[in-house]
């Protein structure tokens, strides 16, 4: 920086060298080539080629080292920067011979860089002095206004810190009290927080600051120092040669202990600093005694590497000697690097074991010199100490600092420290009897150490002699190949640099053995005889060079011998071949003979060639004519056009060129008939098989195998085996099954052949989709995760809660798609009626155990409406896979797990599964439909009896048998044979007594005063908003009251939008129960017909029956009707924001208008919407509504399906208490002493 001037200028760049691939192949060479430019300057920087990447050299089993230790406080950066500050005035004070006490304010040490930074923030020291403003120095530092902090922080400036300010800015310090800690006993004394103080030449301690002060005048100003400004000490005075400026040799940074020898420059006279900048990848070489320095920028995770070469060894020496003369500590000690590396000379270089053998020379020399100084002195105790394995803080010298390897001097006395053996007399005051000596080798074991390195590097002239007179035969005698390779392991194992002579017995070695082994190969070659790689076959003119070529080696090979009788060999065979070609023609015996013979010698002669072509030729014309002969394999294609290509290399003449045209023609018109034959195989208008037999007779007469016409007639003989085996399975005794015709058809379609059969299978195969879609529809609820195989057949491991959810779940995700798993039976069994129904009757029993079991199990499980439950493992999941609890849990009445109400579908109270002419009062609350089923046990949509029926009946028109079929007869025969039995028990006299008393109830409470018009109960979903609602006027309530007292007259019931939900509601702490009392030889036969009807998938009357029977017999489940009630309302909430959005589409589609009356749309759409009038119109909407809206709303209602009327098929009511009545109580009446009607004799099982 110039003076007066502002701007920064960098130091210039280091050298940058850029090598080659070549160049840095040896980078330890480049850079003993770059060292005479690059030491100028002392630091250079490498960059290597791209995508060079250093050898992996790091021994990772015996890799040691010992790390430094970095405390975390001190890795923040404004932390760093107080200790730094703090080390610096330290080091000020030190030279200035005080030691830093930091003084307390207030039961806290003094923040000295904070003071100092604050100080300059206000203006620096003389502009707070002036303007009195110490004590917002006191404030800014945190300490509490009064008790005069302000003047005592002053103090503590003027006395610490502004001395070294000055000191800083260049001022001279003769103000400054060198001694300021003289007087403070309290105060802390500072330590370095880094490694310990490295500089520690004290300075002299006979300063007279008078004296100074006396001597400070203008005309002496050019003898005191530039550092402290002092005069005294004038022995210590050092001089610059380059600008006469004076020094302390103690206020140099670092000190020197003595006036240095020789021409001595102050620093800003030394060499020019340079910089720079070092990436990932890059080398930065620091030459020996070049101070430098270094920091991270930016955001890094960076390590480094560092290494020495051997010529920098001595230096190294130097470097420590230095230190020792400083009293500085060592990085590592140089005497263990040394030693480590002379314990094993065989894994050195030879430069290397030269130069470690010339620092342990001397090295050996000053150890002896030491220790005979230490006999002298009278020390005789000696003991063995393995340095290397103490702390370096453990083994360094108290006096030089130095670490110790090969000896040191201790003392029993005082084990704190030791020193090395250059300073033996500062150790302590004990007596020489009580010090004795720790060393890590004898005197006799250096030698050999030393010898062992002599050996290493002096072995390689000796080895070298020995290669000389080997490679130029000096004594006449060539060596072996075995005492070559021995030269050549011996500068392997030795590591021997790679040398010129090195690279000539390598070249030797190589060509020696590639020679023995071509010569191997030719002798073996005459043994393998024409089993020979032909590729390995040398010339005669190559077989005489190899011959010179092995004579010419420096080296003795025994296989010269085998080598010059197979060159006579091949000499006397060509004489032989020319005199067979000269008599031309000879026969073709003796010139395949001769070719054998000549093969059989692995060497090529020229006259085998013309030989060859002649053999060829009458091979050619015989493989010709054996080919075309009629009693002759037939020959394919590919071998007729192989004999042509062949017969062009053959040497010409007439017999080839007739052979070549009779080829061509058989060969044209073959491809004339494949090519036929292919366009019957591909086209999509497939011929009859009569057609493809004619164009296979025509096509025998061709004398060649064509792959095309093969193709043909093995097609046609499937297509002949497929109508035998349709034919077979048409004609049995049995109709065949689904699969098996599917499997054929598949088979029909992919041959090439017209097949009228194939049209018939199609359209039965079609047919029975058709049912199966049927059946699908009827019984499967939307979106449904089972099969129809599934929903027909019992499940068997209904006792399983965890499998059975489980396998639930699977379905839902779509990862479960066996269609038979559960059932037990394989795709063969499917095919025997038989084992269908075995299978399905051990179902019903296995699935009526497995409820009763899972119904245990589910019972012990804590309720959710508890208000405190039982720790339990066993709790319910619902089908959401969260536990429900609390409020809107809902217990299924099959399976009694519990689930959560929004999750699944839920009933209607006012809604009823059948039909009824007269409604049912408010107050008969065993006839609310409340029964509650998981979608675990109700697996499918329940249709009616009647509805099962027709389907049968369609099922017996199909000439084809499905599994669902059998199964869906199983399970009609099922629900057919638990109508029965229920019939009968609601027929017993003791349940017809029941009934009859529940009847004249309701008739009691339907008796009660009505409007002019009944009311009507919904009992359509409560997804229809226009239905909700929808009367003008509510009926009068009657019902039970725990008085016996009747409701209260009409006027207090509000009409309006669910206004009946919220009577319901009001209703709830009046209704009592039970109103019959169920005898258990009653009850137990009625719960029992209860659990096998719910385990149907069929909807019977029978069971609602049966159902509200036991209702009545039990008290009103008052928390299950809250929850429904609840439920409810939050649904027909959701409901009426659907109607809205329904009634605006249907305004959009009449606004658009006429798409209604596409008749294409109307074919498209399924035939339930086009039949089922505007109900089924409505229906549709809502499910394209609720595609829309992505499904939100509650869940759909439980499916129901409207049955005809008792009349329709014939079933008359039979209950005695109210058969003469038009039935108050229709609900409960069901269709008793009816026979089971008789099937037709399709229909029986």
């Amino acid at each position: 920086m110039e003076p007066g001037s502002d701007d920064f200028l960098p130091p210039p760049e280091c050298p940058v060298f850029e090598p080659s691939w070549a160049e840095f192949r040896d980078p330890l060479g480049y850079i003993a080539k770059i060292r005479p430019i690059a030491e100028k300057s002392g630091i250079c920087k490498i960059r290597p080629p791209a995508d060079w990447q250093p050898p992996f050299a790091v021994e990772v089993d015996n890799f040691r080292f010992t790390p430094r230790i970095q405390r975390l406080n001190e890795l923040e950066a404004q932390t760093r920067v107080k200790l730094n500050y703090l080390d610096q005035i330290a080091k000020f004070w030190e030279i200035q011979g005080s030691s830093l006490k930091i003084p307390n304010v207030e039961r806290r040490i003094l923040d000295l860089y904070s003071l100092s930074k604050i100080v300059v923030e206000e203006g620096g020291y003389e502009a707070i002095c002036k303007d009195r403003r110490w004590a917002r120095v006191a404030q800014r530092l945190n300490y509490p206004p009064g008790k005069n902090i302000g003047s005592l922080l002053r103090s503590h400036y003027e006395r610490i810190v502004y001395p070294y300010e000055m000191y800083q800015s260049g001022a001279n310090l003769v103000q400054c009290n060198t001694r300021p800690f003289d007087n403070e006993e309290k105060d802390k004394e500072y330590k370095p927080h880094s490694i310990p103080l490295r500089q520690s030449v004290q300075p002299s301690k006979f300063n007279s600051y008078g004296r100074r002060a006396k001597r400070l005048q203008p005309d002496i100003e050019s003898y005191v120092c530039r550092m402290c400004s002092r005069g005294d000490e004038d022995d210590k005075l050092l001089l610059c040669d380059g600008c006469d400026d004076n020094y302390h040799i103690f206020c140099l940074l670092p000190p020197l202990p003595e006036i240095p020898k020789g021409v001595w420059r102050c620093p800003k006279c030394v060499m020019a600093v340079v910089r720079t900048n070092q990436c990932a990848g890059e080398f930065v070489i620091t030459f020996p005694r070049a101070y430098h320095s270094g920091f991270n920028q930016g955001y890094n995770f960076a390590e480094a590497v560092n290494f020495c070469t051997a010529d920098w060894l001595p230096a190294g020496r130097q470097c420590i000697e230095h230190y020792r003369r400083l009293r500085r500590y060592c990085v590592f000690s140089h005497e263990e690097l040394i030693c480590k590396m002379a314990a094993c000379p065989e894994k050195l270089d030879l430069n290397l074991a030269a130069a470690v053998h010339k620092e342990m020379f001397i090295m050996v020399q000053e150890e002896r010199r030491l220790r005979k100084a230490l006999l002298e002195k009278g020390i005789t105790e000696a003991e063995r100490e393995a340095f290397e394995l103490l702390p370096d803080d453990e083994r360094q010298c108290i006096k030089c600092k130095t670490t110790c390897f090969l000896s040191a001097l201790a003392c029993y006395d005082c084990p704190d420290g030791l020193v090395c053996l250059s300073h033996i007399n500062d150790l302590c005051k004990c007596s020489s009897s009580r010090q004795y000596l720790r060393y890590r080798y004898t005197l006799d074991e250096l030698p050999a150490m030393l010898h062992k390195l002599k050996v290493r590097a002096e072995s390689f002239d000796t080895w070298a002699n020995k290669v000389r007179v080997a490679l130029e035969v000096e004594d006449g005698r060539k060596r072996s190949l075995e005492e070559l390779r021995a030269l050549e392991s011996e500068a392997r194992e030795r590591r021997f640099p790679n040398s010129e002579l090195l690279q000539r017995l390598k070249n030797c070695l190589s060509e020696a053995e590639a020679c023995v082994s071509r010569a191997l190969g030719l002798v073996s070659g005459q043994e393998a005889g024409p089993h020979r790689m032909t590729g390995l076959q040398m010339t005669l003119a190559e077989l005489r060079a190899f011959l010179d070529q092995m004579n010419n080696l420096p080296c003795a090979m025994h296989q010269i011998g085998d080598v010059k009788g197979i060159l006579e060999q091949v000499e006397a065979y060509q004489a032989e071949a020319c005199e067979a070609l000269a008599s031309l023609p000879s026969s073709p015996g003796l010139l395949q003979s001769l070719l054998e013979r000549g093969r059989q010698l692995g060497v090529e002669v020229p006259e085998a060639q013309q030989l060859q072509r002649q053999v060829e030729q009458a091979q050619w014309l015989d493989e010709v004519k054996r080919t075309l002969a009629p009693s002759a394999r037939r020959g394919t294609l590919a071998v007729m056009r192989g004999l042509l290509v062949a017969g062009a290399s053959v040497a010409p003449s007439p017999a080839v060129d007739k052979a070549q045209a009779e080829l061509q023609e058989l060969l044209t018109i073959a491809e004339r008939w494949e090519e036929k034959a292919h366009l019957c195989l591909e086209a999509r208008q497939k011929h009859p098989p009569a057609t493809l037999e004619a164009i296979i007779h025509e096509a025998e007469n061709i004398p060649v195998h064509l792959p095309n016409i093969q193709a043909l007639k093995e097609a046609l003989a499937k297509a002949r085996a497929w109508i035998a085996d349709v034919d077979e399975i048409q004609n049995g005794d049995h109709y065949p099954c689904l699969d098996d015709l599917e499997g054929l058809v598949a088979v029909g379609r992919d041959l090439p052949v017209g097949l009228e059969e194939l049209r018939q299978l199609e359209l039965q195969v079609l047919t029975a989709h058709s049912w199966r879609e049927k059946a699908s529809k009827t019984f499967l609820k939307k979106n449904s995760c089972y099969t129809l195989l599934e929903v027909l057949c019992p499940c068997a491991d209904a006792g399983s809660d965890s499998t059975k959810r489980s396998r639930w779940m699977e379905k839902e995700l779509g990862l479960y798609k066996s269609d038979t798993e559960l059932l037990g039976l394989s795709a063969q069994d499917l095919r025997d009626p038989g084992s269908v129904i075995v299978a399905f009757k051990e179902g019903e029993q296995k699935e009526k155990e497995g409820i009763l079991q899972l119904r245990r199990t589910n019972s012990t499980k804590p309720s959710p409406l508890a208000s405190s439950t039982t720790a339990s493992s066993a709790t319910s999941i619902c089908v959401c896979g969260q536990v429900p609890a609390g409020v809107g849990a809902l217990q299924c009445d099959l399976c009694q797990d519990w689930f959560h109400g929004r999750c699944v579908s839920v009933p209607r109270l006012l809604s009823s599964p059948r039909p009824s002419p007269t409604p049912s009062p408010l107050l008969a609350w065993w006839e609310w439909d409340t029964k509650f089923l998981c979608p675990l046990c109700m697996r499918s949509r329940r249709p009616r009896l009647e509805t099962i029926l027709a389907l049968l009946v369609a099922l017996q028109r199909l000439p084809v048998r499905l599994p669902e079929g059998e199964a869906l007869q199983c399970l009609t025969e099922r629900a057919i044979s638990w109508q029965g039995r229920a019939r009968q028990a609601l027929a017993s006299e003791d349940v017809t007594a029941l009934l009859g008393r529940l009847a004249e109830l309701r008739q009691r409470l339907q008796a009660e005063p009505r409007p002019e018009e009944p009311p009507t109960y919904p009992s359509a979903p409560a997804s229809d908003p226009l239905r909700e609602g929808s009367g003008k006027d509510m009926p009068k309530v009657q019902g039970l009251l725990e008085n016996g007292d009747s409701m209260t007259s009409p006027e207090k019931v509000a009409p309006g939008e669910g206004s009946d939900l919220e009577l319901l509601s009001s209703l709830l702490p009046r209704l009592t129960g039970p109103v019959l009392e169920l005898p258990e030889a009653t009850r137990a036969p009625l719960e029992e017909l209860m659990l096998e009807g719910d385990l149907l998938e069929v909807t019977l009357d029978e069971n609602q029956s049966i159902w509200q029977l036991l209702q009545a017999g039990q008290p009103p489940d008052v928390e299950r009707i809250r929850t429904l009630l609840e439920l409810e309302k939050a649904e027909r909430h959701g409901s009426r924001a659907r109607g809205r959005a329904l009634e605006r589409r249907r305004r959009r589609k009449a606004d658009r208008g006429g798409e209604g009356d596409d008749p294409a749309r109307e074919e498209l759409e399924p035939k339930r919407v086009r039949s089922s009038g505007p109900e089924a119109e409505e229906a549709q909407e809502e499910e394209e509504l609720e595609e829309e809206t992505g499904g939100e709303g509650p869940p759909p209602p439980l499916p129901t399906t409207d049955s005809p009327s008792t009349q329709e098929n014939g079933l008359e009511p039979a209950l005695g208490a109210s058969s003469g009545s038009s039935g108050p109580f229709p609900t409960l009446t069901p269709r008793l002493h009816v026979p089971c009607p008789q099937q037709p004799p399709q229909q029986q099982l």
